[in-house]
This record gives C-alpha cells, sequence and structure tokens, in this order.
C-alpha cells in the first residue's frame, strides 16, 4: 500500500458537482490501495470575495485577522468535501492547517513553514481514513496564531506533507493537462511537457508560470518528492517533476523547456545614486528591512560628469509602495535624487538546461523578440535562464514570437484549458 498526496485548486472544487467529481477521484484513490492524504483550495473565487469583503470594512486590515478570515474559505472545502466522500461509502476526515499540524513563522499573510508534525494525520490514516487537509494556512510556532502562506500556499502545504509522511507521490490536480511548455491560455499551441527537471521547474515557476508555486517546487527538490501535475477534469496522464525521471520515463533533454511571462511586477529606479562603495547595499538593505522581495536588479555605468548612476529593480506591484515609502524615508542617508516606479511592465523568461551547452539560445531568443518589434529595458540571465523585461502591451505577442522561434508550438490539437484560472 502507497500514500498519496493529492492537491486540488480552486477551479476543481469550484461548485457542488465539482466537489462530488473530485470525492470520486479520490475514492478511486483510496480503491486502488493507497492511503490518501488530500489538500484543498477554497472554492473557485472565494479567497478573491473575502479579500474584496476586507477591504471594503478596512482599507488596511490587521493581518492576524486577515488571515483568520481568509482561511475559512479552505475549512468550507474540505468540509463538503469530506461529507462526498462519504455519501461515496468511505470515511473522511478534515482537518485544518493546524489541526494537520504545518507550523509556521510569525509573518502574516506570507508566513513560511517551519515544520510539519502530522501526527494526526497518521492516525487517521491508520484507521482507514482519507484526510482531508485545509491548504494555504498553518499555526505560527511561537503565538500559536493561524497565518496563511500567500496565494497558492496550497500546493505547498501539499508538498510539505507528502515530505513530512514519506509519500510516494504527490499530485497536483488543477485545470489544465500538466506543465505545458507556454501558458495555453496565450500561446494555443502550447506543448504538454511529460517530464521536466526540477531545476528547470523551479526557473519556469519563479519567472511567472502560474501552473505551479515557486515554493512548492523548491520544497519538493529538497526532499526529492515528484509531483505529478495533472487536470481534475481529464483522465490524461500528466507531467512528472522531479529530480530524475520518474520509473520507465524515457526523457530526451530538450534544449528549451519553456516560455514563461509575468506581468505581477513593477519596476522601480532610485535615480542618482553616488557610485561609491556602500551604496547598492543601503538600498537594499532599505529594501529588505521592509521586509519586500526583489527580482532582477540592474545598475548603470556612471557619468564620468556627475559620478553618479542609476540601479534598477524588479519586485511584486502588491508591494510596490512600500518599497518606494521606505526609501523616501532613506533618501536623505542614502543620497539619491529621486525615484521612479513603473507598473506597465512584463517579463518573458526562457528556460532549459540544454542552452548551457548550445551555443546560439540568446541570440535567437533577442532576435525573436526583435523580429517581433520588441523592445526590451532589462536583462538577467542565469545557466539556465534568460529574462527580459519589456513593456507589458507587449508580452503576448514576445511570448509567441519566441515560442514558434524555438520550435516549441505543438502540432496536435490547441491545448485545453477547463477550468479558466489555471489554478
Amino acid at each position: 500500500m502507497g500514500l498519496v498526496v493529492q492537491k486540488y485548486g480552486g477551479s476543481s472544487v469550484a461548485d457542488a458537482e465539482g466537489i462530488k467529481r473530485v470525492a470520486k477521484r479520490v475514492v478511486d484513490a483510496k480503491k486502488n490501495g493507497n492511503q490518501v492524504v488530500v489538500v484543498v483550495s477554497a472554492m473557485g473565487d472565494t479567497t478573491d470575495e473575502l479579500i474584496d469583503l476586507a477591504e471594503q470594512v478596512s482599507p488596511i486590515p490587521a493581518g492576524r485577522e486577515f488571515d483568520m478570515l481568509l482561511t475559512a474559505g479552505e475549512r468550507i472545502s474540505m468540509a463538503l468535501l469530506a461529507m462526498a466522500i462519504k455519501n461515496l461509502g468511505h470515511e473522511a476526515q478534515s482537518f485544518t492547517g493546524s489541526q494537520a499540524g504545518v507550523i509556521t513563522d510569525s509573518v502574516h499573510n506570507k508566513a513560511r513553514i517551519i515544520d510539519v508534525t502530522p501526527g494526526r494525520i497518521r492516525t487517521a490514516l491508520d484507521e482507514g481514513n482519507i484526510a482531508i487537509v485545509a491548504g494555504f494556512q498553518g499555526v505560527s510556532q511561537d503565538k500559536k496564531d493561524i497565518t496563511t502562506l500567500g496565494r497558492g500556499g496550497s500546493d505547498t502545504t501539499a508538498v510539505a506533507l507528502a515530505a513530512a509522511l514519506d509519500a510516494e507521490v504527490c499530485e497536483i490536480y488543477t485545470d489544465v493537462d500538466g506543465v505545458f511548455t507556454a501558458d495555453p491560455r496565450v500561446v494555443k499551441k502550447a506543448r504538454k511537457i511529460d517530464w521536466i527537471s526540477s531545476e528547470d521547474m523551479l526557473e519556469l515557476a519563479a519567472s511567472g508560470s502560474k501552473v505551479l508555486l515557486h515554493r512548492c517546487v523548491e520544497y519538493a527538490r529538497r526532499y526529492n518528492i515528484p509531483i505529478h501535475v495533472r487536470s481534475s477534469f481529464s483522465g490524461l496522464r500528466g507531467t512528472w517533476v522531479s529530480n530524475e525521471p520518474q520509473g520507465d520515463q524515457q526523457v530526451e533533454h530538450a534544449i528549451i523547456s519553456g516560455v514563461a511571462h509575468d506581468i505581477s511586477e513593477a519596476k522601480v529606479t532610485v535615480v542618482g545614486v553616488p557610485d561609491k562603495p556602500g551604496e547598492a547595499a543601503a538600498i537594499f538593505r532599505t529594501i529588505a528591512n521592509a521586509e519586500v522581495n526583489i527580482d532582477m536588479v540592474v545598475q548603470n555605468v556612471s557619468a564620468a560628469s556627475t559620478g553618479l548612476t542609476d540601479i534598477s529593480f524588479t519586485l511584486p506591484k502588491s508591494e510596490g509602495r512600500k518599497a518606494i515609502d521606505a526609501l523616501e524615508r532613506q533618501k536623505g542617508a542614502i543620497g539619491f535624487d529621486s525615484l521612479r516606479y513603473d507598473d506597465q511592465i512584463a517579463k518573458i523568461s526562457l528556460v532549459g538546461a540544454g542552452m548551457k551547452t548550445n551555443p546560439g539560445v540568446t541570440a535567437g531568443f533577442f532576435e525573436a523578440l526583435s523580429d517581433a518589434g520588441v523592445n526590451i529595458e532589462l536583462i538577467s540571465t542565469s545557466e539556465i535562464r534568460i529574462s527580459v523585461v519589456t513593456r507589458a502591451d507587449d508580452v503576448i505577442e514576445a511570448v509567441r514570437a519566441v515560442h514558434t522561434a524555438f520550435g516549441l508550438d505543438s502540432d496536435s490539437d490547441e491545448a485545453v484549458v477547463y477550468g479558466g484560472t489555471g489554478r
């Protein structure tokens, strides 16, 4: 008997019919001789609706109470799914994140998992039950407050439980048939990938691919947990994400794994920074102290006549105001002239381990963008990724152009998006 962790996103449990369809799939896994742990997200757009409701009551809701509110969505899903499973003649028990032993730090709205102590889950499984866990949430180690893991945190909950329970696989069910070479909502001829390395998937997730959360892939790679990304709307084989190919998988390593894009970032430019040691450190220490994550960083060559330079970086739009306010407070100490903020940008990334040993990939990437008439504002590279920042209006044309230029278009039917949300 194996142990399987399954995670179902909001589009999979969006309504009563969806919940009953998921219940049947869970019961089928149980009938196949597996112990089954299920992690669920909130139904459909429930989380967005709760956020809207909170903002109507308070423009800046307190973090602790905001987390208490948002976790209600997953509790609804887990209870309804347990009911549906019992109607099919199988025993199920539902657990909140804290009851499941998901221990986090104390940062509300974007907590990180510190430990998982799944004693109650083990007991439920040993008694023959299907265990259902509310994703996206945990309990802080010090104050015992309810915390949330940030958007998409149910993926991380599922992988963390899989690692703690030594599961054979973590199945992530969504509204597409697996991981594609590009977002199938943007590139209709995107091709489904049968297997992708954790390293490549990590870069795609960090670059904007929405099918898996970056932290989820990072956790899975660290604990060597294979992930199977599949659709809850079909019975098709999905995409395996792992450190090595699984079982009888025969995989030819592609030069390029895929193209990802991200329109959730903004660009901040610190203008007129004195070009001397310590200035960049002061800027990024200020950003770090404000608990803002940054992505790409570019510093211009300083002007000989003034000895000043400009430093640009990208960050989530949701944290733009926080970063600007923090830098403005330190303007005198740092000594820069002004700040520029631009939230009409997009990031496009080309990912593939094969590019390390294949010359011409970088040239082909830039030629594809040039042929599409897309201007590049920032460039960032790693061994297996090239990322550029462009205008947000150009992103769809740019992604399609790059996807076609590297021969990633599928010759078969268009990719199917069943639910429409991608999670």
